[in-house]
């Protein structure tokens, strides 16, 4: 709020990234905490859920609040929020996992930690296959202004309606998954949809390629895409984290840093290839579905056993 230029402002951007990033590895943590294996999934979709939303609903919020009370006041409703937020964990979020003495925090020990998850061929195959499936909301998200709003010319508010619809693609994949863990289970959930992802991948490819979709056909395969992910992200986060108790914590840092690193920096593709066209965009996409679903049958023999 106090930032004096936009090289403070960033600064202190940062610094609220690295907050921030602490509440998504704690709460992933403590669904393992709290819920078995199994139901792990299910409450995976329900973060799936708030993570798709608040997106979705941030924008507008935002831009009613700067509109009628300036920047300022962002980061005032940041710093309510929190501590509102801060207030209901310290005296309501009741301890899941008691904290163990011979666990610690230098550097080097830390370093082992995570070497010694991502040996793991069940986290790693799960962590990197849903990663790279992950990487296509990126992809998307970077992409989706050139394709909507400089190749179809459609108005920002109509992106903007087209934003909110496909954002029910991926919001709504997840909710659906909540009640197909009920009766498949979460690998043939995981394995199914990444297939689809790359089947609608290849034929969205096709017609891109050929120019023979249009506009509707464009936000038909975006929001399949986007659906897989709803079903992929949260059954794979369930099974990368499924070996893990007492270095649950851990295992869900070094989950989330896979999962936003790798798909930040695919999708810095979009600028790299100078994308003024769908082409590259849905390329992007179906490669790396494609590099998700190629880890899955490069390691097929190894499974959970989690229903």
């Amino acid at each position: 709020m106090l930032s004096w230029n936009v090289s403070s402002l960033v600064a202190f951007r940062f610094f609220q990234a690295l907050s921030g990033s602490v509440a998504w590895v704690g709460a992933v943590a403590m669904v393992r905490d709290f819920f078995p294996v199994k139901e792990s999934a299910r409450v995976f979709s329900l973060l799936f859920l708030i993570i798709g939303v608040s997106p979705l609903l941030a924008p507008t919020i935002g831009g009613f609040i700067v509109t009628e009370f300036g920047w300022q006041a962002i980061f005032i409703g940041l710093s309510l929020i929190t501590t509102l937020f801060l207030t209901i964990v310290y005296f309501f979020l009741p301890e899941g996992h008691q904290p163990d003495p011979t666990i610690s925090l230098k550097a080097k020990p830390m370093l082992f930690t995570f070497q010694d998850i991502i040996k793991n061929p069940i986290f790693s195959k799960y962590a990197f296959a849903g990663a790279f499936s992950f990487s296509t909301l990126f992809i998307y998200v970077a992409g989706s202004p050139i394709i909507f709003m400089e190749m179809y010319h459609v108005s920002p508010k109509m992106y903007g309606l087209i934003f909110a619809l496909l954002s029910v693609g991926f919001i709504g994949g997840g909710q659906v998954n909540i009640q197909l863990t009920k009766k498949f289970e979460s690998e043939r959930i995981f394995h199914v949809a990444i297939i689809v992802q790359v089947i609608a991948g290849f034929i969205f490819l096709t017609g891109v390629i050929g120019d023979w979709l249009g506009l509707y056909g464009t936000i038909t395969f975006f929001f399949i895409c986007l659906s897989c992910i709803g079903l992929i992200n949260p059954n794979g986060n369930a099974l990368a984290l499924s070996p893990f108790t007492r270095t649950v914590g851990s295992a869900s840092a070094l989950l989330g840093c896979i999962q936003i690193g790798l798909a930040s920096l695919v999708s810095f593709g979009v600028g790299l290839f100078n994308a003024s066209d769908a082409i590259p965009i849905v390329a992007l996409m179906t490669i790396t579905s494609s590099i998700a679903l190629l880890i899955i049958l490069r390691n097929k023999h190894l499974t959970t056993g989690v229903d």
